[in-house]
């Protein structure tokens, strides 16, 4: 298995790594059994955050006592210090650790640094003084604070998006991150369940000696196939390219990520869901989207407000509003009839 270096941190793991956010829509003990399947598999990098309600927990459950040789990121979306020092507080609790190995901001509006009157970075430069956290990090979903914070040289890693569906800025940030000797770790690795090709993700992914993705579980079948690509790694081959150059034929230019910094939605709408959803129910098991639940939510489309909200907090510059009334149209479509 192919190992990464993450940056300037010295933290080196399979090129293979575990996402918790999943596990918290699972049982405790489903969630336990997963997570010490993958370690025993060898898995060794588990990445979580604050936000994902009982994530951290489980990961807890799993593993207090017996966290040698793995490692754990963990984020804070805390916008004050004594935010973020109650936070830190409560993760090591929660995952039984004395110190986080990488401590993210998470979907950070800005690029934090010292002496910027937030006294966030200040915080941050406290806890690994103190011996709490070893590495800071950022996650984001912005170039523009991903290229701050890279040529900040404040941060040892930075979390973004990225998958086979990459846009040349997209590869010039994972380049920038290995110029400046910072950690590149990719979420979205299967860009939130479009790609519905894990050996293809993987072959893609696994060109970068720089990069480290961290795949999204919660079935044994998902991570049965993750874990089977430690000991026979998919290559890329011509057939895989060729899904490749399909998908991305398919899926690049004006699709929702699902990255939720449009939300919340004054009307109440699930807006990184609906936004996407003709695509899930082409890509993804189309059972699951067709629930009486899924057609009210749908429905709450119609009481968008087009106040213009959600359009200007997307990262990507999608024309949010049109994007959701184009998806509520065709699912309208499919719910009467329409082959898909």
């Amino acid at each position: 298995m192919k190992q990464i270096t993450l940056g300037t941190t010295g933290i080196t793991v399979p090129q293979n790594a575990f996402g918790a956010l999943p596990i918290q829509r699972v049982s405790a003990d489903e969630a336990v059994r997963l997570l010490r399947r993958a370690r025993e598999g060898g898995m060794r990098f588990f990445d979580t955050a604050r936000a994902y309600t009982d994530s951290e927990e489980k990961l807890g459950l799993a593993f207090g006592g017996h966290w040698d040789g793995l490692y754990v990121a963990t984020k804070t979306a805390a916008k004050t210090p004594e935010a973020l020092r109650a936070d830190l507080e409560t993760s090591l609790r929660l995952l039984q650790r004395d110190y986080i190995d990488i401590y993210q901001f998470h979907m950070a509006g800005q690029c934090y640094r010292p002496g910027d009157g937030t006294g966030m970075y200040e915080a941050m430069l406290e806890a690994k003084a103190q011996g709490k956290i070893r590495h800071i990090g950022i996650t984001n979903h912005r170039l523009n604070v991903a290229h701050e914070a890279i040529e900040s040289g404040l941060y040892e890693t930075l979390q973004f998006p990225f998958c086979y569906l990459a846009t040349d800025k997209d590869l010039e940030l994972v380049q920038d991150c290995k110029k400046a000797g910072m950690g590149f770790i990719a979420m979205k690795a299967l860009s939130g369940g479009l790609i519905n090709n894990s050996a293809a993700a993987y072959a893609y992914l696994a060109q970068f000696d720089n990069v480290l993705p961290i795949w999204g579980v919660q079935r044994e079948s998902e991570l049965d196939e993750f874990l089977s690509y430690i000991d026979n790694p998919p290559a890329l081959t011509p057939e895989l390219q060729a899904v490749i150059d399909r998908d991305r034929e398919e899926l690049q230019g004006e699709f929702c990520r699902g990255c939720g910094y449009c939300m919340p939605c004054p009307a109440g709408i699930e807006i990184n869901n609906c936004a996407r959803m003709s695509l899930m129910i082409r890509r993804a098991p189309s059972a699951a989207q067709l629930t009486d639940e899924m057609q009210a939510k749908m429905r709450k489309i119609e009481e968008c407000l087009h106040c213009g909200r959600c359009k200007s907090k997307c990262p990507y510059g999608l024309d949010t509003p049109a994007l959701l009334e184009k998806n509520y149209k065709d699912y309208c479509e499919i719910l009467a009839g329409k082959a898909y």
